[in-house]
């Protein structure tokens, strides 16, 4: 398809096409997403998430700039948990990040979670192989830092990374431990306001407490002036310093494995969901089914089974087809 040629060779009007098909799930856009997969896994993919207001969205522009100094091209999926036409946080996101839009070694795309659970959007990790198909050399995915999402990070990168504030300091404790024990480098952002170093000795104090083997990856913790851009050039280092560790340590081969297996598990149930919103809902057997548990006729679990019947029955009509 020329749409498909176009992404291999970069074009940027070609795929944001395909992502705004992907988000909106048209059935052609998904073939020609499944056209351009066999071209991804190039890519080294970086997420990064941390609480509101620690400067993400400001950090991510000095890191373009730093990895763009090296030569690498540079795709950016910013999380928005709105929607991408309201404006609100991604029209920020764009604000801060305008100086690298006529670049065309870098390529940012704002999209919204739309309500999925766990805060990415299903569409997130798709935006990511499009890049990858593009042939970005990195690709920095922020989220909002809400909730979930945090935790979700880590199963659409290679590398996570969390970012904190001086601001933040009180907010370390109610972090999810999820993503503390999982980061695998530290951002103390805003370094140059008073209470960085408390921030540093909070985290010095969470690493001290995980268990390391000798050739595991020690998280560093590095400082940054976003605004000023100061330590970007440091973080980018550390950062290229991990994807090396993973690849040699062959710890990058088995997130890739677990990031697949993520995929391919959200997908069936996205597809089952829809399913049953398409049939057994469109039937008006599920409100059937919620009138029985509410009255107490039938239970939750036995009424969900009833689902699955349901679900194979058509299955094996559409087999026989």
């Amino acid at each position: 398809m020329e749409i498909v040629e176009k992404i291999l060779k970069g074009n940027v009007l070609a795929a944001a096409v395909l992502m705004r098909g992907i988000e909106d799930e048209r059935p052609d856009a998904l073939v020609e997403l499944g056209m351009v997969y066999p071209h991804t896994g190039r890519a080294y993919v970086i997420g990064l998430t941390g609480p509101p207001g620690v400067g993400k969205s400001t950090l991510i522009d000095s890191l373009i700039g730093a990895f763009r100094k090296k030569g690498m091209t540079v795709g950016v999926v910013a999380v928005d948990p709105t929607s991408p036409f309201t404006g609100g946080a991604v029209l920020g996101d764009r604000v801060r990040m305008q100086e690298h839009c006529m670049d065309s070694g870098v390529f940012i795309r704002s999209m919204a979670t739309r309500g999925w659970r766990g805060g990415l959007s299903k569409a997130t990790i798709s935006m990511i192989h499009v890049m990858d198909a593009m042939g970005k050399d990195v690709i920095l995915v922020e989220t909002v830092g809400t909730g979930q999402s945090e935790v979700e990070i880590t199963k659409v990168s290679d590398t996570s990374v969390l970012v904190l504030s001086p601001d933040s300091g009180d907010q370390v404790q109610v972090i999810k431990a999820g993503i503390l024990e999982a980061a695998d480098v530290f951002v103390v952002n805003k370094a140059d306001k008073g209470g960085a170093e408390y921030v540093i000795s909070r985290v010095e104090f969470m690493l001290g407490m995980r268990t390391f083997l000798p050739n595991d990856w020690k998280p560093d913790i590095v400082l940054t002036e976003a605004i000023s851009k100061k330590g970007a050039d440091d973080l980018a280092d550390v950062l290229l310093k991990h994807k090396e560790y993973l690849s040699v340590s062959g710890e990058l081969e088995k997130r890739r494995k677990i990031r697949a297996r993520e995929e391919l598990l959200k997908n069936v149930e996205s597809f089952v969901r829809d399913y049953c919103y398409q049939g057994f809902v469109a039937e008006g057997h599920l409100e059937e089914l919620v009138e029985g548990i509410a009255q107490r006729k039938i239970d939750p679990h036995s009424a969900a089974m009833k689902i699955i019947d349901w679900l194979g029955g058509h299955f094996k009509q559409i087999s026989a087809h």
